[in-house]
């Protein structure tokens, strides 16, 4: 088989629920307060359309494994870009509730900590999807990568559809349930850097909602 019959044959993973978790990421973004926004205006839009894209690319084109590749560079670096962004908002957030500044109003506070921990969930479930058994290409093609989860639909198969792999659905209600629970709840993780993303989100998610979540209600209700 020829490398463009390779390319042709490749399963792919429909991408519009994660094109929707890329625009609400950077509807965050844009909904931040100007005093805590890290990134220039332009930027949110910018890397949105420049990592949809090669998604819209993947779909249409006859040659799809050149466009996985840029893809997958492009989702690196924007899970990575928003990840330092949320982190610099919640710091400064922090710091600001720290020096008891007064530029930063309780709702302010209250609408920040709901964008912080809505885009946590969303950056996480992205880097789950893109990272896991290899990619959602090597899941749909059975590649037999090592997991990083384990799923109950993988213990319980004949309560599963046939052949089921997960999806981002799946991902994105991991990403939910780790900031939420702050523990596993349906998939456990099965390697140290699924723990140790898992530890990172948690820990992002209990920032935002006990430090900043908290002492905004504090402020709004005094």
């Amino acid at each position: 088989m020829t490398m463009k019959e390779q390319s042709q044959s490749i399963r792919i993973e429909p991408r519009w629920p994660v094109v929707l978790a890329i625009v609400a990421a950077i509807l965050m973004v844009v909904l931040l307060p100007e005093r805590v926004v890290l990134f220039p205006a332009w930027f949110p839009y910018a890397i949105g359309i420049a990592l949809i894209l090669p998604m819209v690319a993947v779909g249409l084109s006859a040659e799809k494994a050149p466009w996985l590749r840029v893809e997958r560079t492009i989702m690196l670096l924007f899970i990575v870009a928003m990840a330092v962004g949320t982190l610099a908002n919640l710091a400064s957030l922090i710091g600001a509730m720290v020096r008891r500044s007064g530029e930063v109003s309780g709702l302010q506070l209250l609408a920040s900590s709901i964008v912080v921990w809505v885009s946590n969930v969303l950056i996480f479930s992205l880097l789950y999807w893109r990272i896991d058994r290899g990619g959602p290409e090597a899941r749909v093609n059975n590649a037999g990568t090592r997991p990083d989860w384990l799923f109950p639909q993988a213990g319980a198969p004949e309560d599963a559809p046939p052949d089921w792999r997960p999806t981002f659905v799946d991902y994105l209600f991991l990403g939910f349930s780790t900031a939420t629970a702050f523990s596993p709840t349906d998939a456990l993780p099965l390697t140290s850097r699924a723990k140790m993303l898992m530890m990172l989100e948690s820990t992002m998610s209990l920032g935002t909602i006990v430090v900043v979540a908290s002492r905004a209600i504090n402020i709004l209700g005094s």
